[in-house]
Formats: C-alpha cells, sequence, structure tokens
C-alpha cells in the first residue's frame, strides 16, 4: 500500500495537469459517473495521507490506492482503468484503486493536523488522541490514519525501531518522553522515506522492515502479525523495549 511519502511524489508528478480541462473520461468506477469530469477544469491536487485528492470546482475526486493500486501517465495499463482521464494535455489512468466523490469542502472532510506530512500536522494534537486511545497498542496507533495520517506499515515499523519501542507495547504504558521521541522519529522518516524513495535507494536504507537481523545487536529480528491490524512487524527483542 503506497504510504503518504509516495503519494505526496504522485500528486508531484500531476502537477502538470492542473489547470487543464478535461476533455472526456471513462472508467468502471460505480463511485460518481466519469463524465461528470468533462468539461472541468482541475483546480488543484492534494494530499491527506494516503489519499490523492482531484479537485475541481465544486467537488473532489479522491483516489485511495489501497493494497495494489497504481496509476500511469500518458500510458496505458494491462488491466481496465478504475478510472481514465483525458486532458488537453495527456492522459491520467488510474488501476485498482477506490474512488469516492467528495462534495463537502475539504477542510469540513479532513483533519489536516492529522497529517504527519502537512505543514499543518499537530504532535500535541497526536499525543491527545493517543491518550484517549491509551489501551491499544502502539504498532495499532501508529497506523491509525485518524492520528497518524499516511503512516504505513514500512513507516511503522522502521520508527518504532528507532525509536526503540516494541510494537508489542502498550500505547498507555509508553512514558511521555518516549513517545514525544517516537512522534518526532515518525515525522523525520517519513520525509527520509520521501527523499529515499524519489532516489530510489528506500529499500537499501532499511533498518528494521523485510530485514533479517537487527543492525544494533546482530541477532535475528522476529516477525510477527500483531495488533488488530494484524500488519507484520518486525522487531529485536533486545533493543526495543516492551511497555
Amino acid at each position: 500500500m503506497p504510504e503518504g511519502p509516495s503519494l505526496i511524489i504522485a500528486k508531484e508528478n500531476l502537477q502538470r495537469f492542473i489547470r487543464h480541462r478535461v476533455m472526456a473520461a471513462d472508467g468502471y468506477t460505480n463511485a460518481l459517473d466519469p463524465h461528470r469530469l468533462e468539461g472541468k477544469i482541475l483546480m488543484d491536487i492534494k494530499t491527506w495521507g494516503k489519499h490523492l485528492l482531484l479537485c475541481f470546482d465544486g467537488f473532489t475526486v479522491r483516489i485511495h490506492f489501497m493494497l495494489f493500486g497504481s496509476y500511469k501517465i500518458d500510458e496505458c495499463g494491462k488491466k481496465n482503468a478504475v478510472l481514465q482521464i483525458e486532458f488537453v494535455n495527456g492522459m491520467l489512468y488510474f488501476y485498482v484503486a477506490k474512488i469516492a466523490l467528495i462534495e463537502l469542502p475539504l477542510n469540513d472532510v479532513y483533519d489536516w493536523q492529522a497529517d504527519v506530512m502537512s505543514d499543518k500536522w499537530s504532535a500535541k494534537k497526536a499525543i491527545k488522541k493517543i491518550n484517549d486511545k491509551s489501551d491499544r497498542l502502539i504498532c495499532d496507533v501508529l497506523m491509525d490514519q485518524q492520528i497518524f495520517s499516511g503512516v504505513g506499515n514500512i513507516i511503522k515499523n522502521e520508527v518504532l525501531f528507532r525509536a526503540k519501542i516494541h510494537p508489542a507495547s502498550n500505547a498507555g504504558a509508553v512514558p511521555s518522553k518516549k513517545l514525544n521521541e517516537l512522534i518526532k522519529e515518525t515525522v523525520k522518516y517519513s520525509f527520509e522515506f520521501l527523499e529515499q524513495r524519489k532516489k530510489g535507494i528506500l529499500a537499501k536504507n532499511w533498518r528494521a522492515y523485510e530485514q533479517d537481523e537487527c543492525p544494533r545487536d546482530h541477532i535475528p529480528l522476529h516477525k510477527e502479525e500483531l495488533g488488530k491490524t494484524k500488519r507484520w512487524c518486525y522487531y529485536c527483542d533486545k533493543c526495543q523495549k516492551r511497555y
């Protein structure tokens, strides 16, 4: 599943279509009538966590890539597009993505302070939300998009390792100082992820995610499905403390 930094890259790649008119639209989505886009001008492109937002006058088309979604520019893929848009200056195709139509103002729909890569991000608000759900495992809290929008399994594993926190720790038991460290690391690593992804060196720099050995203690890492999300966790029993 694409994480927040990958959505930032998608937004950057699609900038050429902003302020251009839709000539034709089609696709098998039943979330909206694609023809509604025809004749409309794409006013802006925004992101909120893992959501790509195509903003038109009066409505927004939300793209959620889920686990296997993708997009192509000026190149038709082998699969049928869930949504394809022909602009005056090129074609845009979306595959295996969840489409939604938003007709409310985006500020009424999204909490921008929850997006770890937004300039409106609020660590203070994140702490309050964590304290309100203190009985949950920290691995689940990090994947909660209403608290850490944009964080996915890669970021989750990497920041827990860097902060030396066991993924099965109870969120309410993590000391305040350690929790603040984790939050800072989450934001910091999200931007590192972005730069490494652009350079094509993301996987080379993973310390925990999909790794076999702890780079600190040189012992095997555990791989286990933890929490309600049942997503893979990679952790070291020696250097990652369980609270």
